[in-house]
């Protein structure tokens, strides 16, 4: 069951990627993206977790298991899309035309 939610994931994020470079194909490096993403889940999966130790401090057990369940899903959207691989742009020189190969973040 867990494998079929990361192809999920991943398929959810990989068309988001490719919708956006096919809308904004000129204005936008999707690596950056990634990596701001990958910043912002990072933080939310730290505030999730600091909330668990709050709850678990206060005695509410379910509570803290919500909120550290809820951490945990949001590791797992970070390593799947961390794992994307992200093509880098073309790099354009007067003599020298060369495509970069994809980069895995």
């Amino acid at each position: 069951m867990t494998q079929l939610h990361d192809l999920r994931l991943r398929l959810l994020v990989q068309q988001e990627s490719e919708r956006i470079a096919d809308t904004q194909p000129d204005d936008l490096d999707l690596s950056v993206v990634q990596a701001r993403c990958l910043c912002w889940l990072a933080l939310l999966a730290e505030a999730h977790e600091e909330q668990a130790g709050d709850a678990e401090r206060r005695g509410d057990v379910e509570q803290a298991m919500g909120w550290f369940a809820d951490s945990m899903r949001l590791r797992d959207v970070i390593q799947v899309v961390s794992s994307i691989e992200i093509p880098l742009p073309a790099v354009s020189d007067h003599s020298d035309h060369r495509d970069q190969g994809p980069l895995a973040a």
